[in-house]
């Protein structure tokens, strides 16, 4: 597994990151610890969090993942020299009044989300500082439209990066990124980093999945032409691409019972609950199966080896988990099970988009 580099940054990361927003819900300390050390071990250098961490989001859970991970770093000093550690700030408050007031993100709001999450990740500097929505009014988290009626946007992207700027001048942050992003957001940033002498994106965060693949619809030119990476997170479709709920959906007797969307209506309510986007996991599911594979290691496999994504953040609750993602790596799909991958995309289109 060779490092790969993040846009033009000096960022060097393992084309698998370990995702860990379900640290501090679904998973425990301990057990979030004992993911850490396994991930190290396999010679995993790249870790994402977020401010918001836990998800769902709720008050009780704010900051909890960033704490575990400090926690893990403290008691493992020497393990922050190996690692590139990526958090994000969390964009409009979207009905999380815990995270901030207001409906927008300041400046004053970006400087002090940052210094809170190195203080609960117990380091000095964050080496991917990632704004983890848009500021200004878009589709995402499963809308189907842009509405310019809905325009509320209070900071400009020109003052957000000035207010990067600053935080990688005090040091506090090494290279900036963006996550749930559109082809004009990647322009815009980019465009004016590159005018005003201001940092310049080096990776974008969006889902990208079997289920899902909105990137494939232009971002991944824009991506690919302005020299900015993809990190594409939701591999596995919420669990959807796993096949755990082809048998029973999320209610049914078979269906696991601790899994997120079966678990939590707020995440059944947005894209991976939707009948749509179960009905065309079970197709991707069983062909893998009919292909010789598990659908865990074709949906992997699928984004480990598209030439678009930089690295895959893979989230996990057991370190048995992880060691069944981790071994997916190097898994080829033939032309053949690609057209097929295609076909079907065709006439499911992107469900959970």
């Amino acid at each position: 597994m060779q490092n790969v580099k993040l846009g033009r940054s000096d960022l060097q990361v393992t084309p698998i990151c370990l995702g860990t927003m379900t640290f501090g819900e679904q998973v425990d300390e301990a057990t979030a610890h004992a993911i850490l050390d396994r991930a190290l071990d396999r010679g995993i250098n790249f870790v994402d969090t977020a401010e918001m961490y836990s998800v769902p989001a709720r008050a009780q859970t704010y900051g909890a993942t960033e704490r575990i991970i400090g926690n893990w770093l403290a008691k493992n000093r020497g393990a922050r020299g190996k690692l590139v550690l990526a958090t994000k700030v969390a964009g409009p408050s979207r009905g999380m009044p815990w995270v901030r007031e207001g409906a927008g993100m300041t400046a004053a709001d970006i400087q002090a989300s940052c210094e809170a999450s190195l203080k609960r990740l117990q380091t000095d500097v964050i080496d991917l500082y990632q704004i983890h929505w848009p500021e200004r009014n878009v589709p995402m988290f499963g809308a189907m439209y842009y509405d310019p009626a809905q325009e509320c946007s209070t900071t400009s992207i020109h003052e957000q990066l000035e207010a990067l700027a600053k935080l990688v001048q005090q040091g506090k942050i090494r290279h900036i990124g963006l996550s749930n992003e559109t082809p004009y957001g990647v322009h815009e940033f980019v465009r004016l980093a590159e005018q005003h002498k201001l940092p310049r994106i080096a990776t974008v965060q969006n889902v990208y999945c079997l289920v899902s693949r909105g990137v494939d619809n232009g971002l991944d030119e824009t991506m690919q032409r302005l020299d900015v990476s993809l990190l594409a997170y939701s591999p596995l479709g919420f669990g959807l691409l796993t096949g755990k709920y082809d048998k029973s959906g999320f209610d049914g007797p078979d269906a696991p019972a601790n899994a997120r969307i079966a678990k939590f209506e707020s995440v059944r309510k947005q894209r991976w609950g939707r009948p749509e986007a179960l009905a065309a996991a079970r197709r991707y599911n069983q062909l893998a199966r009919d292909n010789g594979m598990t659908p865990t290691q074709m949906a992997l496999a699928f984004c480990y080896t598209r030439w678009n994504v930089a690295s895959t953040i893979i989230g996990v609750t057991s370190v048995a988990q992880f060691d069944e993602d981790f071994a997916a790596w190097g898994t080829t799909l033939s032309a053949d099970l690609l057209a097929q991958i295609d076909r079907i995309r065709w006439e499911a289109r992107d469900p959970a988009v």
